[in-house]
């Protein structure tokens, strides 16, 4: 099975799909360094690192899709952006990176994959939006939808991350009839070296802080978090330090967190085994680029239980309406 990912980013979904052994023949993604990240760990995909927007249509047709996985940009509609249109239809329809969903949606319309699943925040399905979003894939040729809502700890991650992902087949309640698994901080980063010393570990390298900022690390008890900032009346927190039992709180590109037991940041690789991406999936660019493809990405673990799921759909050990 031929799998197109759009908005590929450093390669999480891709990462799921291909340990799942789908071929992946092609990806896109505007952002350069996470161009170069995908690039390396899938040599043999031709990325498309560019605007989808100028994208034809049938840019892909000589490859014969048969799965297309993508996750669009999160900004036009996550509460975490204090410039998000007020009207959720219009976040759709207005909003430049909202937008982005339609591209996806353009090229479903296109392709006419046999199977497809879009992956973005809960807040994709706020209002009217679900209802337009059902119309939209009615337009591409789609008329049974799954709006699959997926807790992502429940299904062996070790941080907290709820998703949204809209696919033509059922995902959700297979999971919750199938799939449970629960890991915590400590068992997926207890291994990893002090990275002050030499080691062999990609993208584990130490990260300096500001003295300010290393003052209040050093302070910082453990479920605590060293800074916060304000979106309108909410506080959101950054910079925890996490409890070595439990599940860290949702890994995103902008937030970092504190060490359990020693008075630094967590690494990019660190935050790398939080999403469960392998260690030999490596990131390149700059820090502040790696740590953002890691945390915009979709969970590698999730996107293999998917792909899982879809062989056996393919095979018929499990049926689908």
């Amino acid at each position: 099975m031929k799998v197109l990912d759009l908005f590929c980013g450093g390669g999480g979904f891709s990462r799921g799909f291909y340990e799942a052994n789908f071929e992946i023949v092609a990806g896109v993604e505007i952002d350069k360094e996470a161009g170069m990240t995908y690039s390396y760990n899938f040599p043999k995909v031709k990325l498309y690192n560019e605007d989808i927007r100028k994208l034809p249509s049938n840019t892909f047709d000589k490859y014969s899709i048969d799965v297309i996985i993508g996750g669009p940009p999160c900004e036009g509609y996550t509460p975490i952006n204090p410039k998000r249109e007020k009207e959720p239809i219009m976040r759709l329809y207005k909003d430049e990176r909202g937008r982005l969903t339609l591209e996806f949606i353009r090229f479903l319309a296109h392709i006419k994959p046999k199977y497809f699943v879009m992956e973005n925040v809960l807040q994709i399905t706020e209002g009217q939006l679900k209802q337009a979003l059902i119309n939209e894939f009615k337009w591409a040729g789609y008329e049974n939808i799954y709006f699959n809502v997926i807790r992502c700890e429940k299904y062996g991650l070790p941080s907290r991350r709820t998703r949204m992902f809209i696919s033509n087949f059922p995902i959700q309640e297979y999971f919750e009839k199938y799939e449970r698994e629960k890991k915590c901080v400590w068992d997926a980063i207890k291994d990893l070296p002090i990275p002050y010393f030499p080691h062999e570990i990609d993208n584990h390298f130490y990260v300096e802080v500001s003295k300010k900022l290393q003052k209040r690390i050093v302070k910082t008890p453990i479920g605590k978090s060293a800074l916060g900032f304000k979106i309108g009346k909410k506080t959101y927190w950054t910079y925890e330090r996490l409890d070595p039992f439990k599940i860290s709180p949702t890994v995103r590109g902008t937030a970092k967190f504190i060490h359990p037991f020693e008075n630094r940041i967590l690494t990019v690789r660190e935050h790398a085994r939080l999403m469960s991406y392998p260690d030999y999936h490596i990131f390149l660019g700059g820090t502040n680029a790696q740590y953002n493809q890691v945390g915009e990405s979709v969970p590698p673990l999730i996107a293999y239980k998917i792909a899982r799921l879809l062989k056996k759909i393919i095979k018929g050990e499990v049926k689908h309406g």
